[in-house]
């Protein structure tokens, strides 16, 4: 008396198992193909300009280190720089902590080299 004609044509009903993966498959990739556009994609392009920027460094450009740090560079070695953070105190960094180059300095001289 109370049932509704919604609950009894429900109980017939039966899914086909094939159905549904063909139905998903094409919503799954839209999914990954958005995620790779709205997140892989441009954390691989800050990674290439963030490798750009470490690989232009030169001597006196004034830099932000990932602690928070400003310091100017003083010399540059493979995966080290060192950074003058006030007067006569240097410190070694890895190349991979700075963050940000503020201000170019001018490039070294050449017979400098030794530095």
């Amino acid at each position: 008396m109370f049932a509704t004609p919604a609950f009894a044509q429900a109980a017939g009903a039966a899914a086909t198992p094939g159905g549904d993966l063909i139905t998903m498959l094409p919503m799954m990739l839209i999914l990954f193909g958005a995620m790779y556009f709205f997140m892989i994609r441009p954390q691989s392009q800050q990674a290439k300009k963030h490798k750009a920027m470490l690989a232009a460094l030169k001597r006196n450009d004034t830099v932000v280190m990932s602690s928070g740090m400003i310091g100017k560079v003083t010399r540059i070695e493979d995966a080290e720089v060192m950074v003058e953070i006030a007067t006569g105190v240097n410190v070694r960094v890895v190349k991979a902590m700075i963050t940000e180059v503020r201000v170019k300095g001018e490039p070294a001289p050449a017979n400098d080299a030794k530095n």
